[in-house]
């Protein structure tokens, strides 16, 4: 194993730790509110439900996916008889979010290794994942495995400008090299994005994209106000813009 797959293990691993004590801490501070996340929980579920049916109806008894469901994940008021969950702490996060976890059937598994037989989904869910984990092309590669022929995918991925990625490299040069200092933003993924790379992620994939959009130039028009070196930043650099895709699985070939 070189010295970048050992360094890009790291951060992955990294990433999920920085994620838990994020989660951990949010569970404490959501305490008795815990109706005004599920109502936004519910909306956000709704929102993308609606997408993907004005493309094609989903069927009541329709094997739902989500890759990457987290703590606060679609699946969990999608509206689906057979839905399940795929996350590498899903285990910690039944036990912190009872209120809703329990909704739906939730497996602790990396997006990269998805513990299911090919063509085994009609809708799969990934919804702003891949940046946070180890390989996101091998999870579109799993994703695409998994689904059945004509099976509909909702993708979604946060964009950045290219400043970022150079940035995001440099963290993690010296991080590989044992340097012990932390850039929170860069520390919480293991890459950023660029929208060229986020679109290159479905390349030679078996999908048909049916909807490819990003939000870029209304974050650029809502730069936030300098408050401070990071935001001065990002008034040149847009960050976080949101990239999403709606993509149906191919026949199988022969």
């Amino acid at each position: 194993m070189g010295l970048l797959d050992t360094g890009l293990r790291r951060r992955a691993a990294r990433a999920l730790d920085r994620q838990l004590e994020y989660q951990r801490d949010k569970a404490a501070r959501v305490k008795g509110r815990e109706q005004q996340v599920v109502a936004a929980m519910i909306a956000h579920s709704r929102e993308v439900r609606d997408k993907l049916e004005k493309v094609q109806p989903i069927a009541e008894e329709a094997r739902v996916l989500e890759v990457g469901c987290g703590a606060h994940g679609l699946i969990f008021f999608f509206g689906a008889r057979n839905g399940v969950g795929v996350d590498p702490l899903a285990d910690h996060y039944a036990r912190l979010f009872p209120e809703w976890q329990g909704r739906a059937r939730t497996v602790a598994a990396p997006g990269e290794r998805l513990p299911f037989e090919d063509a085994s989904f009609d809708v799969v869910l990934c919804d702003n994942v891949v940046d946070h984990a180890e390989n996101p092309r091998q999870i579109l590669e799993e994703i695409a495995r998994v689904m059945k022929p004509g099976a509909i995918l909702y993708f979604e991925v946060n964009i950045h400008h290219p400043f970022y990625h150079v940035a995001a490299s440099a963290h993690a040069g010296w991080r590989a090299l044992g340097i012990p200092f932390e850039i929170t933003p860069f520390a919480d993924h293991t890459v950023h994005l660029t929208r060229r790379a986020a679109g290159a992620l479905f390349d030679r994939l078996p999908l048909r994209i049916l909807s490819e959009t990003d939000d870029v130039a209304e974050v650029k028009r809502d730069r936030p106000r300098a408050r401070h070196a990071g935001d001065l930043i990002k008034r040149v650099f847009f960050k976080n813009a949101r990239y999403e895709v709606i993509a149906v699985r191919e026949p199988v070939a022969g």
